[in-house]
């Protein structure tokens, strides 16, 4: 057997900047790799090795959910990532066109601060545009279409917006906007997002288009990063459910923060597909936007619906996830069989902006839907009893209960009703209503008005405006004769 010879070590001990210098000097001479490198051997010579070896700044950058959209394109690039009628584009067609809009922003003299404002349904446009816009370090405003236009002349002089997207439908809009703009104020510039699927008059020839401006950008364009993690992303105003719409700033460390924790608390898997029953300037679709890009997911949008453009939408599509307010639950739960499709599996439905009656939870979740309600504070205080009971009437298809003004009691309550459409042929009295009521409810409770109408005011989102509802309620005055509750 053959032996060899047993190798012993020294231990050598050293100070620790000699223990630095083994560590982070280079064994082999970058001119001659093959040649070693001899270790410093005087203090001078050490002194000088340690250079720029001092401590570094925190491997940290501000976080921002436009990230996303970037490493989505780089690990699902080729995958579908929006869908629009007979329009489809993958992940990393979405985000070069993206970097393009920034770019082409940035060249229009868009500056971080800036505020960018967007009035369109959810088109793909819009959808590019919470990347986009915040990519070119300018601030996102997107605009209720639902809104006046007297309300949309005040929210964007408010906002001192620099730069108007309008959808080709709303055009007109826009411009009796315009006109109430005082002579003094500074107009936003204009431009228009054509659709090939409307049939629409064809914006003038000089006029600035979506897709022009999207030509002039750079697709490799380097997007502007935020300096902080609390510099503005967007500004939203409120609905105006209860008031005047406020505004409100979202910066990018709360929106991603806020991605995050949707895509948590609903349990999103990875590639869903995500129908948008939600209007996306409501919230910027309660974040979904980016978080769709973070799932690597499939956005399917639809201009307008009703419940037989969804059902559709879910048999063609496989769609696994959708959001909307209760009134969409409605929709769905009250849509004639003819509209109805058979659901390929469970469909993830996630509700909020009022509190969904318990009759239209269980009819929607017998069809199929699994329903989630998202929380919300200004959700928490609705005393909804009596209209939990109207809703389970076969002919109701909304309802709500506001105060009227009473001679006796000082107030009863009024509720106004909409009914279902198999409803109409032969719909109920206001006294079978109440005398629903009466059976299922305390005498003290039940409406001593009923008042059946077409449609309920709703905002832009499908939230009940009770304000309104009020204002009629008052206006009706008190009953001819006290009450007997």
């Amino acid at each position: 057997m053959t032996s060899y010879p047993r190798r012993t070590t020294r231990r050598r001990w050293m100070d620790f900047d000699s223990f630095l210098l083994r560590l982070t000097i280079p064994v082999c001479s970058p001119i001659n790799p093959t040649r070693r490198r001899s270790p410093p051997s005087t203090k001078k010579e050490q002194r000088n090795a340690m250079d720029g070896l001092g401590p570094n700044a925190a491997n940290s950058c501000p976080v921002t959910p436009l990230e996303f959209l970037e490493r989505t394109a780089t690990v699902y690039g080729d995958c579908p990532s929006l869908v629009y009628n007979r329009t489809a584009f993958t992940w990393s067609q979405n985000l070069r066109r993206c970097l393009r809009l920034a770019s082409a922003l940035s060249s229009l003299g868009i500056s971080p601060g800036d505020v960018v404002s967007v009035l369109a349904p959810n088109v793909p446009a819009m959808y590019e545009m919470h990347f986009g816009v915040p990519m070119s370090g300018a601030v996102l405003n997107t605009v209720n279409l639902r809104l006046d236009a007297r309300t949309i002349s005040i929210l964007l002089r408010h906002s001192a917006s620099k730069l108007v997207f309008v959808d080709v439908l709303s055009r007109p809009l826009l411009d009796d906007v315009l006109r109430l703009f005082p002579a003094s104020a500074e107009r936003p510039r204009v431009v228009t997002i054509e659709d090939p699927y409307e049939d629409a008059p064809p914006p003038q020839s000089s006029a600035l288009t979506y897709e022009k401006l999207l030509e002039t950008g750079d697709p490799e364009f380097r997007w502007v990063r935020p300096r902080s993690e609390w510099d503005p992303m967007v500004l939203n105003y409120t609905s105006g459910t209860t008031s005047a719409p406020k505004g409100v700033v979202h910066c990018h460390r709360g929106l991603f923060f806020i991605t995050i924790d949707s895509l948590i608390d609903w349990s999103v898997p990875r590639r869903p597909t995500y129908l948008w029953t939600l209007p996306m300037f409501h919230a910027n679709g309660w974040s979904y936007p980016w978080g769709i890009a973070a799932a690597g997911g499939v956005n399917v949008c639809l201009r307008r619906f009703d419940a037989a453009a969804i059902y559709a939408a879910i048999e063609t599509h496989r769609v696994t996830h959708m959001c909307g307010a209760p009134v969409v639950l409605n929709m769905l739960a009250n849509a004639p069989d003819s509209a109805r499709r058979p659901l390929h599996g469970p469909v993830q439905v996630l509700t909020a902006g009022a509190p969904p009656p318990a009759a239209v939870l269980d009819r929607t979740e017998a069809l199929g839907f699994a329903v989630s309600h998202g929380y919300g504070l200004t959700e928490t205080a609705g005393l909804v009893e009596v209209e939990s009971i109207l809703y389970g009437h076969p002919a109701v298809n909304e309802a709500a209960v506001v105060a009227r003004p009473d001679e006796f009691w000082g107030e009863t309550p009024c509720a106004f009703v909409s009914l279902k459409e198999e409803a109409s042929a032969a719909p109920p009295t206001e006294s079978e209503v109440i005398a629903w009521c009466r059976e299922r409810m305390p005498r003290y409770m039940v409406p001593k008005t009923v008042v059946l109408r077409a449609e309920l005011p709703k905002t832009s989102t499908g939230k009940i405006q009770k304000y309104v509802l009020r204002e009629i309620a008052k206006k009706m005055g008190s009953a001819a004769r006290p009450s007997r509750m």
